[in-house]
């Protein structure tokens, strides 16, 4: 065992080009990383890794080493995993993306309960509000509030509706006058969210009818919780997830607007790689977050 942890402080090494990269990695310190690749080295009896001031790069020795190890740890590994699973037990790393403010505001709670219940999995966040290639990005799990998905090479878990609403200061409506149908959103600065923080467009409707705006000629974003506290500064409309603004609201900072048009409806969903069968740790953690959002934090 003691020799599959120095081949994997190798391989991490040999990818990230970097020490401190692969104990990052690895949760290890950088000595111990160097340590553990040296011992590999001496054990051989030949050098794997040129190292410089600059770069860390692969001899002709440690590529061929390297090409022959790397499927052999990934199928040893796997053969564990599959072992653990059999017996009914989560574990191995874990990575999951999420968008920002849905992460800082769900998953430390869910992070918490999850490692109570399977103390063996190690849990890797990321949080980003741009859609995420999960297959390049080696992500297992991404968290998504969007539309129904384009991505046809993807699974896909729906698990609930998030409300949006359109809101804008007491200020500003003061300032610049009320709203009383969409029509009167286009002499308003309309707050774009988008992932290029460019425009987007706002589909209202109400009874059958439906209206367009334009948002984003004035000010755009693209991170949720931004935008909540422009408009809250008096900037303009917002459209945003309830769950992202409702403080504002109970607290008179922020009031809605237009209560009675629905936008377009948005779904937090789960997606993954194209697995032939999800990973237990996978299933486990999905299982235990729909729990979480439709049962203690309704979104």
């Amino acid at each position: 065992m003691h020799e599959f942890s120095q081949i994997r402080a190798f391989l991490a090494v040999a990818e990230l080009h970097s020490f401190v990269a692969a104990a990052r990695l690895l949760s290890m310190t950088a000595p111990s990383v160097t340590r553990a690749v040296s011992a590999l080295e001496d054990r051989l009896g030949v050098q794997l890794l040129l190292r410089t001031t600059r770069q860390v790069s692969l001899t002709s020795a440690g590529a061929i080493y390297a090409a022959r190890v790397k499927p052999l740890l990934a199928e040893f590994e796997k053969a564990a995993e599959e072992v653990r699973e059999e017996q009914g037990e989560a574990a191995g790393l874990l990575r999951i993306n999420a968008p920002m403010s849905l992460g800082l505001q769900v998953l430390p709670d869910v992070a918490s309960g999850f490692r109570v219940e399977h103390p063996d999995t190690t849990l890797s966040f990321s949080l980003t509000d741009r859609f995420v290639d999960v297959v390049s990005d080696k992500i297992d799990l991404a968290i998504r509030i969007s539309q129904a998905p384009k991505d046809k090479s993807t699974i896909w878990r729906k698990i609930c509706r998030v409300r949006r609403v359109l809101v804008a200061s007491p200020g500003y409506l003061a300032a610049f006058g009320s709203i009383t149908k969409p029509e009167d959103l286009h002499d308003h600065a309309c707050l774009a969210y988008d992932e290029e923080a460019v425009s987007e467009t706002w589909e209202l409707s109400n009874a059958g009818r439906t209206h367009k705006v334009r948002a984003g000629q004035a000010l755009a974003g693209n991170n949720g919780d931004l935008l909540a506290r422009l408009a809250e500064n008096g900037e303009g409309v917002a459209l945003l997830p309830l769950f992202i603004v409702e403080p504002a609201l109970s607290e008179k900072r922020l009031q809605q607007v237009l209560p009675e048009w629905e936008p377009t409806p948005l779904w937090l969903t789960l997606y993954y790689p194209p697995y032939e069968k999800l990973p237990l740790r996978v299933k486990k953690f999905s299982d235990f977050f729909e729990n979480y959002v439709t049962r203690i934090r309704a979104l």
